[in-house]
């Protein structure tokens, strides 16, 4: 079955046809380094993420660039306020982009070009552009006549009166047109700025994703991604000028993740309703559990399609490690070296894996749609769980943990060692969004729930049963390390107290 993906310019799921046969180019705008990255931000990274880990899971060769913007209004203010040079600010939030991104399981792109790195470039596209009549110097800055590009609006779906009228352009009379959007920026006083034909300045934000995609990848390319908060105006801008300058088509798929929001509202730090990857990860009250909050984040983001808005609430980390500690679970079980006499559940197992391993792929091939495979997981979690009532071999234990670490891979989960994930201690989000739009955050690991205890006796009386004391002794230890206490009745029931 092909790989098909909503194309975001055809309104539409197409079947992913690559240009090069086997082979999977991807730019996805990053992010402006001059704050600590929120989860909206964590959204997108981890959506292409998953993208890029399933093309190469599916046999594809994939280089995937994602930029920084380095050099931005933002970033300079943010070094005003601080009073230390504007480059201190871009390099100490890229170090703390990788060290966000690290918890979460997000691997490093082929490439990762910083705007200033690619300055020749951006000037060349900009002295291009000028060559071609499409755009214009005013006082050192220089402009994109956006009216000389037939074909603007492409992206957005909507024609030029509508993106006028809709728009939040800067005011700037000494413009052609109020669409018009700066390509150039003549440096102010006190600003950094570099050399070029129309005096020192510094680059408009759109023409850094234009110059950076196509030096990388060429000036045709597969896929062009980010939140869908860039398909207007950045990616149609980067559209415009792209080819307007090469005269060849730009991206060939334009792929959107939807936004994270509080309360309904998107989340962003103009409105202060945001979390810090870094406040969450920093709130945890358990030691060395980084990697368990981050792989619970990943579990919560996938959960839901990634094209869908998702709203953040206090149940959003609970939920998703009570999810994951059935499936952990299972994996503790498996892991366990017990020996069956009579595997009576061998003879099932074939078909249950080929089953899911087709569910798999039939949902990932639509569209990426993880939380239809993060179902099939637990499916086959309850599969699995019924053939270790009948008996497995411990070959056959260890065949089925390998296809849960196999298929877990394109999605970042299941991959922690099962000596560091700690059962039953569920992280806690409180959240206060006061009138002025400023959240506090708290993070707290409570005790096991008693739906999680009760299950946990039940898997123990289960091995019990099959004459696996040794992980029927497992589970009792660990639960006394929860300060559970479990008493085994005459009658064959088992009480527990904490």
């Amino acid at each position: 079955m092909s790989i098909v993906l909503y194309n975001t310019k055809t309104k539409k799921k197409d079947v992913f046809v690559p240009l090069i046969p086997g082979q999977v180019s991807m730019y996805v705008c990053g992010v402006t380094v001059y704050d600590d990255c929120h989860l909206g931000h964590a959204r997108s990274a981890l959506t292409f993420d998953m993208i890029r880990r399933y093309f190469e899971f599916a046999g594809y060769q994939v280089k995937y660039v994602r930029n920084f913007t380095d050099i931005d209004d933002k970033i300079l203010n943010r070094a005003k306020q601080e009073d230390v040079p504007w480059h201190d600010i871009s390099e100490r939030y890229i170090q703390n982009f990788y060290r966000d991104m690290g918890a979460l399981g997000i691997t490093k792109p082929t490439a990762e070009p910083r705007a200033t790195e690619h300055m020749q470039d951006i000037l060349n596209m900009i002295e291009g552009l000028e060559k071609n009549g499409i755009a214009y110097q005013l006082e050192g800055d220089v402009y994109f006549s956006v009216k000389k590009f037939a074909l603007y609006g492409q992206l957005s779906g909507k024609n030029l009166e509508e993106l006028q009228a809709g728009a939040r352009v800067e005011v700037d009379t000494r413009k052609q047109d109020p669409m018009d959007f700066a390509l150039w920026k003549a440096a102010k006083q006190g600003e950094p700025g570099w050399d070029s034909p129309w005096g020192k300045g510094r680059p408009g934000w759109h023409i850094e994703c234009s110059a950076m995609s196509v030096a990388e990848l060429g000036p045709t390319f597969d896929i062009h991604g980010g939140g869908k908060d860039l398909i207007f105006p950045h990616h149609e801008n980067e559209i415009a000028q792209s080819c307007a300058y090469t005269g060849k088509e730009f991206a060939r798929y334009w792929v959107h993740n939807g936004f994270v929001t509080v309360d309904k509202e998107k989340m962003s730090k103009s409105l202060g309703n945001f979390f810090t990857i870094r406040e969450i990860l920093d709130k945890s009250s358990v030691s060395d559990s980084e990697a368990i909050i981050g792989e619970c984040l990943r579990y919560y983001l996938l959960s839901t399609h990634y094209r869908s808005d998702l709203n953040f609430s206090e149940q959003s980390l609970p939920e998703a490690k009570s999810a994951m500690d059935t499936i952990y679970g299972l994996i503790q079980r498996l892991e366990e070296p017990g020996v069956q006499e009579q595997p009576a559940g061998e003879g099932d197992l074939e078909s249950i894996l080929k089953q899911f391993s087709h569910k798999f792929h039939e949902s990932m091939d639509d569209d990426f749609n993880s939380p239809k495979a993060l179902a099939v997981f637990h499916q086959l979690r309850g599969e699995i769980n019924k053939l270790l009532v009948k008996g497995v071999s411990k070959e056959t234990k260890g065949k089925i943990l390998e296809i849960f670490k196999k298929y877990g891979e394109p999605l970042g989960i299941f991959q922690i060692d099962l000596r560091d994930w700690k059962f039953g201690i569920v992280p806690t989000v409180k959240s206060t969004i006061e009138h002025t739009s400023k959240v506090s955050l708290t993070i707290k690991l409570v005790d096991p729930t008693e739906e999680w205890i009760e299950q946990q006796i039940q898997l123990r009386n289960e091995a019990r049963a099959q004459k696996d004391f040794s992980t029927a002794d497992t589970i009792r230890k660990e639960l006394a390390e929860q300060g559970i206490i479990l008493e085994d009745r005459p009658d064959g029931t088992t009480r527990w107290k904490r």
